[in-house]
């Protein structure tokens, strides 16, 4: 694949033709000033690496959406969105640090090579100094390991496997998004009190990094409030139709049936567990109930009514009632003609947080940005008060468990809030079993 199906612009930042042959690529000329892909002084790229096709196609178009929204935000344009809500005030809307924003894209196709090629053509073609995206933790791992190579800052977008602030924690990396373990811890709580104590769970799960962490995530904190898990089994993440995987639940003694799937997948085999008729289904003297452990706008549009009355978690919800929510919703929702997801929000956000780490620390240095981002404490972006922890470089902040509306009033009014599960109730040690194994490093500038 040609370096053009990886990014939008299409400009290669390899100087002028000289008499004595090729410039050298800005990556390579970093030395100048000692970091990779150090920005000239009229503009700074930032690599946007999305699903513009492949399972999570809906949610890449939506993060797409947002942070174009962030880049004219950050260049003094439109309504300025969340700067006005953002607690710490320091980016003006003048660009970054007096540099006009601009950017490239990729498609990483869900897939963790392809995004890997699309992230480094990004760096080494296109001169872009920080990378962010991505809906799958898969992707969101191996561009993360690629960025730490590289000396790039990566912003990860919408991943909620423990393994990206866990094993696979790099310096570089950041993460605004949840995990799986504070789905588990927030949803536990609520299906208790839901559905009881004694309830048998079975579970289908995608069969890469975020789907083993959820089910484990979710089967540890349900298991320890009393239910039993009757099975497990996984699905591959270019299943479409689950049918042969829904059959046998039936037939398994189980009265719960836990969807760790996301995006298109979500939609088919909560769509198929309804066409199996689970939804009217008894079992062990109880209703048969499914559980859907992340959730998101765009798969209860997918799904539609099949959502009715499912549970599950989401890292925020359009509506929010706090400043910085609807000053965002306002923004992409008149910039779009409706209102945005919780992976448009992630990426927006951590192109803001970026942007401002940048402007704080007065320098585009990996190593200056790593350092004010580390244990930042902010507010007005939409989470309430949230924490970037130093030792993990995971953002803890309230979560919140979400239920499909049994008679929703419209297209987008499809999940309500049920409970904000308070930041304390979701806190872990750095160390927990969960999260166990790999190193955050340090720092790593490039050049």
């Amino acid at each position: 694949m040609s370096n053009n199906n990886f990014s939008r612009r299409g400009v290669l930042k390899t100087g002028m033709v000289a008499s004595a042959g090729l410039a050298l690529p800005q990556y390579l000329r970093a030395q100048e000033s000692g970091f990779t892909n150090a920005p000239g002084a009229s503009e700074v790229i930032l690599g946007f690496n999305v699903p513009q096709t492949g399972p999570y196609a809906d949610e890449g178009a939506d993060e797409l959406r947002a942070y174009e929204l962030a880049v004219e935000h950050l260049n003094g344009e439109g309504d300025g969105g969340m700067l006005g809500t953002f607690s710490s005030q320091a980016l003006e809307g003048a660009g970054i640090l007096g540099r006009r924003v601009n950017y490239v894209t990729g498609d990483t196709q869900t897939k963790s090579d392809a995004a890997r090629a699309s992230a480094r053509s990004m760096i080494e073609k296109d001169g872009a100094i920080m990378i962010t995206g991505g809906s799958s933790s898969g992707v969101a791992v191996a561009v993360q390991a690629l960025c730490q190579e590289a000396g790039i800052i990566f912003m990860a977008g919408l991943t909620h496997s423990n393994d990206t602030t866990g094993k696979d924690k790099r310096a570089n990396g950041f993460r605004h998004f949840f995990n799986s373990y504070m789905s588990g811890a927030a949803l536990a709580p609520v299906l208790q009190a839901a559905y009881g104590s004694d309830r048998k769970a079975y579970h289908l799960t995608a069969d890469y990094n975020w789907g083993y962490t959820t089910e484990e995530a979710v089967r540890t904190s349900t298991e320890a409030m009393g239910w039993e898990t009757v099975n497990t089994v996984l699905t591959p993440l270019t299943q479409t139709d689950f049918s042969s995987y829904i059959a046998p639940v039936l037939n398994s003694g189980a009265d719960v049936l836990v969807l760790n799937h996301y995006g298109g997948n979500m939609v088919n085999s909560l769509t198929n567990a309804v066409q199996f008729g689970l939804r009217e289904a008894q079992a062990n003297g109880k209703n048969f109930e499914i559980v859907v452990p992340l959730y998101s706008r765009l798969m209860a549009r997918g799904a539609g009514s099949a959502v009715a009355g499912i549970f599950g978690s989401t890292n925020w919800h359009w509506s929010l009632q706090d400043a910085g929510s609807q000053a965002f919703v306002r923004s992409f929702g008149t910039k779009y003609g409706f209102p945005p997801s919780q992976a448009a929000h992630t990426c927006y956000v951590q192109t803001l947080l970026y942007a401002d780490a940048v402007t704080r620390a007065g320098s585009f240095n990996p190593c200056a940005v790593d350092e004010a981002l580390e244990d930042f404490e902010f507010d007005g972006l939409g989470n309430g008060p949230t924490l970037y922890r130093g030792e993990d470089h995971q953002c803890f902040k309230d979560v919140l468990v979400v239920k499909g509306k049994e008679n929703p009033e419209n297209e987008f009014d499809l999940l309500e809030i049920v409970e904000i599960t308070p930041v304390a109730q979701v806190t872990y040690p750095a160390d927990h079993p969960q999260f166990a194994g790999g190193a955050l490093g340090t720092c790593n500038p490039g050049a």
